[in-house]
């Protein structure tokens, strides 16, 4: 049965086909559809599957049960891999029973992340085979094809997709077979306790284990050489699909290496290729991974090859490659003069379309609430990883910083300790909150840091596509759960000042926030409202004739429900949810429900 699929949903039928059975991770674009989609598959509930806290826990869940001889899977964007990457490095010494892949989603460009970090070296550096898949049908065979090496190999494998490959849509033929074993079972043994001497062992095995996975990537069918010619062309995931698109259009045939899996090095297979080439050109995204192995290996070639790529100026180093870039690339290689486009008619330039906050959303009124209570304060505004980031756009501006998850908390900690009187708060969605900001309250908490807090709770992790969390009572396979209680949590570190309140009534949200301001020692305020996407619209509202057209409405908020037409701000009710703040802003009580007056 052929179906037409995204890439994380054939990596998770691959994944499904080859029988695992524990499946985690921790939602982050590009990666979330993988285990959404098993989860949604998972009929007979044979596979566990669940949304762990952050990504360190989740691969940590998924070791333990391939320490138990099980199949399992851990899925996570780059930027996750951070938080993961303490118990992956101990995991290469350690080493595994059953089977394990980690998917890594990585976002060159990028599109919605904070670095343009690239899998592959991470992979290098914690002594791991990588599989970087170049479509979504070889993505989907990959997954297999890595667990056969984890088992056979005792390693977690990491397999590392692009956005590309994540998102773009093939037809993949599904066998509706499962490949599923019984897992043995933990048995007790000294290899599963991390130790000095232990580790020292273990390294030496694993260099030989690199050796014998570069010998074997060597024969792979994930890499390949093809064409003939003394210039020749070495693709690596994406790039190589984008390559052979050129290739067909501009008619021409020349010797490309092909490589599906860049770590270890297939390096008997990329020297076979290089005795025969005079000049290479590197197409990859990211990194110069292939590049720089091609280029140590070239040095024992005779004559030596000239590589050209990042390195040498001929390729980008940064953002995502695309079937232009890379035809332009190819044609002066080969002194292929390119042919013109035939001038399309020009089109008007579009205006910029930033993104904002949805109409309607609670964070808005949980930021405008904290800058009215600032107004006369010398005030930073520290922020976290979420759809609360679009916060520091104007018209809100409070936004100053935003490093990565939960670090909101813990920048403003510093900050105080430099300039101590000035107003330091910290915005925290509650997903983040379970993810890494728990750690920060106890130390804000510990060494008494000065700060007020701000918990945006909607109860759904919003950005990814509103998943469940520890405070939504429910799991990742329906399930339901204990709903964590956030002020509690923060009550149990010791913070002495905690107040939960409702975003959407103004008054009491400014009055709240206010207060906590003025409490000496860590403060936290849990603003308590459900994301607009996912409640039902109240009624829409409108601007009658008492409007003084001070624009107050527009300038303050920025809701993109609002618009001006003939001199005076407007409401479109196809869009606006009934969230009533813009009528609790405007001076002259101008604006109310449709159908109704203003209460």
């Amino acid at each position: 049965m052929k179906e037409l699929l995204i890439g994380n949903e054939a990596i998770a039928f691959g994944a499904i086909e080859a029988g695992v059975d524990v499946v985690t991770g921790y939602p982050g674009t590009p990666s979330t559809e993988m285990l959404e989609t098993i989860a949604r598959y998972n009929r007979d509930g044979r596979i566990y599957v669940e949304w762990s806290v952050d990504e360190k826990v989740a691969l940590e869940v998924a070791a333990g049960a391939a320490y138990a001889g099980a199949k399992s899977m851990v899925a996570m964007k780059q930027v996750g891999l951070n938080v993961a990457s303490d118990p992956l490095m101990s995991l290469s010494y350690v080493g595994i029973k059953g089977a394990m892949i980690v998917f890594v989603a990585d976002d060159p460009g990028p599109f919605s992340s904070q670095t343009e970090q690239d899998t592959r070296a991470f992979g290098k550096f914690a002594n791991l085979p990588v599989f970087d898949p170049s479509s979504p049908e070889e993505a989907k065979e990959m997954v297999k094809e890595a667990f056969k090496v984890s088992h056979d190999f005792g390693l977690p494998v990491i397999l590392r997709a692009t956005t590309r490959i994540c998102h773009s849509c093939s037809t993949i033929e599904l066998t509706g077979r499962v490949d599923a074993s019984k897992a043995e079972g933990f048995v007790k043994d000294q290899r599963w306790v991390i130790f000095p001497s232990l580790t020292y062992k273990n390294h030496l095995v694993l260099e030989e284990k690199k050796k014998e996975l570069s010998r074997l990537f060597s024969r792979s069918s994930f890499n390949s050489l093809s064409g003939y010619g003394r210039k020749g062309i070495a693709a690596s995931g994406v790039a190589y699909a984008y390559l052979k698109e050129v290739m067909d259009e501009l008619n021409i045939e020349l010797p490309v290496l092909k490589i599906g899996t860049p770590h270890p090095f297939p390096e008997d297979l990329a020297l076979k290729f290089l005795n025969e080439m005079e000049e290479v050109l590197v197409l990859e995204e990211l990194y110069p991974v292939v590049e720089e192995q091609l280029r140590e290996l070239s040095a024992g070639c005779k004559p030596t090859p000239l590589i050209l790529g990042k390195k040498t100026g001929h390729m980008p180093v940064a953002g995502e490659y695309s079937v232009e870039l890379i035809k332009k690339a190819v044609c002066a290689f080969l002194a292929i003069e390119l042919q013109e486009e035939e001038a399309l008619v020009e089109l008007p330039q579009l205006p910029p379309r930033p993104p904002v906050l949805c109409a309607g959303c609670p964070h808005r009124a949980s930021f405008y609430a904290f800058k009215t209570a600032c107004r006369g304060k010398k005030v930073v505004f520290s922020g976290d990883i979420g759809c609360y980031t679009l916060g520091n756009a104007k018209p809100l501006e409070t936004v100053d910083t935003c490093l990565c998850m939960g670090a909101g908390i813990t920048i403003a900690q510093g900050l105080h300790r430099i300039e101590p009187d000035t107003v330091n708060l910290a915005f925290i969605g509650d997903s983040t909150f379970f993810h890494t900001g728990i750690p920060g309250i106890i130390n804000a908490v510990y060494n008494n840091a000065d700060i007020t807090v701000v918990v945006l709770d909607n109860r759904t992790t919003a950005m990814t596509g509103n998943q469940p969390h520890p405070g939504t009572g429910r799991t990742a396979m329906g399930k339901e759960a204990p709903i964590i209680d956030i002020g509690e949590i923060v009550k149990a570190c010791g913070v002495g000042y905690v107040k939960k309140a409702d975003p959407l009534k103004l008054k009491e949200a400014v009055a709240v926030a206010k207060e906590a301001m003025e409490h000496k020692g860590p403060s936290v305020v849990i603003f308590e409202s459900p994301c607009a996407q996912n409640i039902k619209s109240g009624t829409p509202l409108y601007i009658d004739e008492r409007c003084i057209a001070c624009k107050k409405c527009i300038r303050d908020l920025g809701c993109p429900a609002m618009y001006m037409e003939d001199g005076k701000p407007c409401i479109d009710s196809s869009q606006c949810n009934g969230c009533n703040l813009c009528s609790q802003v405007c001076p002259v009580n101008a604006i109310v429900p449709v159908g109704g007056e203003q209460g």
